[in-house]
């Protein structure tokens, strides 16, 4: 058994999901178990270095886990040729670029979702990644949670019978950060900073509903600005006016009707932040973060309507819990180790920035069903 080392350039890990999901959860993760094994027998070390504009903050994260590699210095960071691998989990309105640089530089590319604020930047990034002969990959974390793959093995074993609906909520308060600081940047809240719910959430939806469901037909999306006005990190009041919630339907191949609601105005009372209903002709399955609860035909209660007396059924316990009959770990280390295995020896891959288009195309569409007030279909992407 002989060890290989990979150098990866981190940027954006100073954010919420960049520094959690991304470095602790799933590289530094990677290093402390020793390594990710490979099918040879051979042990890929990860390396990276970290990447900010606000060097004293990279300084203490590097400080603080044992990293000795970091810099405010990109260009110097893409120079180095024993980095093979170029992370972004920056904003979005700096991604394409930043893609484009690393690919120009010989890197492989891996980042977060949307891929770019415009259809045609994430288009055109793509097949830049694709006419580089590059390894390139998007973020699509939500295909890794447990309660998600236990709805796609509901469906390969042929548990719903023939899929009639999916019924989607997402979404919590968000504080408007006056009394309460707030979970989420203020840039999410900005219009001119890529800000907006539609653009963060139906990317996620584009590829949960198309591997998980049925790819998407068409879609119907009406947007929100419910809070207008919030309050930013420095204490500063200011003009929120992005979308902060989503009400789509959507048209799935084979007849399947979707709608996921999707807000950061919404207090939730639901099994968790996110929950997926599939209604079937055979059973039903509600899945969250984790955990799945079906329901088959021969299980299902017999309601009569009756708004003169007190419901006295208790729904919830006509419903069984999916087991966890196999331990599955943090989606994003799941995700980041395929893909590391993609670069390391050529592993079979299907989350090429192609994918991400994809998102940005579904999310592009969403915002002109919001304006033009209609329905509209989802064409080919031409790549």
């Amino acid at each position: 058994m002989a060890e290989r080392r990979v150098g990866i350039i981190m940027h954006g890990i100073t954010g919420r999901m960049g520094y959690n999901q991304h470095l602790v959860r799933s590289i530094l993760a990677i290093r402390d178990q020793g390594g990710l094994t490979l099918s040879n027998g051979d042990r890929l070390q990860v390396d990276p270095i970290l990447v900010g504009r606000n060097r004293d903050r990279v300084a203490a994260i590097a400080d603080r886990h044992g990293i000795i590699r970091f810099t405010d210095d990109l260009d110097a960071a893409l120079a180095n040729r024993d980095d093979e691998i170029f992370f972004d989990a920056g904003t979005t309105q700096m991604r394409a670029g930043l893609l484009e640089k690393a690919l120009a530089a010989g890197k492989n590319v891996y980042c977060e979702k949307p891929t770019a604020d415009s259809l045609e930047a994430a288009v055109a990034i793509a097949r830049k990644a694709r006419a580089s002969g590059l390894k390139h990959g998007v973020v699509q974390d939500k295909l890794f949670l447990p309660g998600l793959m236990k709805l796609r093995m509901l469906r390969d074993v042929g548990f719903f019978g023939r899929i009639l609906s999916v019924r989607g909520e997402f979404g919590y308060w968000v504080f408007e950060g006056d009394w309460q600081k707030a979970q989420r940047p203020s840039w999410n809240y900005r219009k001119a900073d890529g800000g907006g719910i539609i653009l963060d959430m139906l990317c996620h939806w584009r590829y949960v509903l198309d591997n998980t469901f049925a790819p998407v037909k068409a879609l119907s999306c009406l947007g929100a600005n419910h809070i207008p006005e919030r309050v930013d990190e420095a204490g500063k009041p200011y003009r929120a006016d992005a979308d902060d919630a989503a009400y789509a339907t959507f048209e799935l191949e084979g007849g399947i009707v979707a709608q996921i609601n999707s807000s950061w105005a919404v207090r939730v009372r639901r099994d968790d932040l996110v929950t997926f209903q599939v209604d079937g002709t055979h059973g039903s399955a509600v899945a969250g973060l984790h955990k799945c609860w079906t329901q088959h035909r021969v299980n299902t209660p017999k309601p009569v309507w009756n708004p003169d007396q007190p419901q006295t059924m208790n729904f919830f316990e006509h419903w069984e819990e999916v087991p966890d009959n196999q331990p599955l770990e943090n989606g994003f280390k799941v995700q980041w180790e395929g893909f590391l295995r993609h670069v390391a020896e050529d592993a079979p891959w299907s989350f090429g920035l192609e994918e991400g288009a994809k998102g940005v195309q579904l999310a592009e569409l969403g915002l002109k069903s919001w304006a033009e007030r209609r329905w509209l279909d989802v064409p080919p992407l031409e790549l």
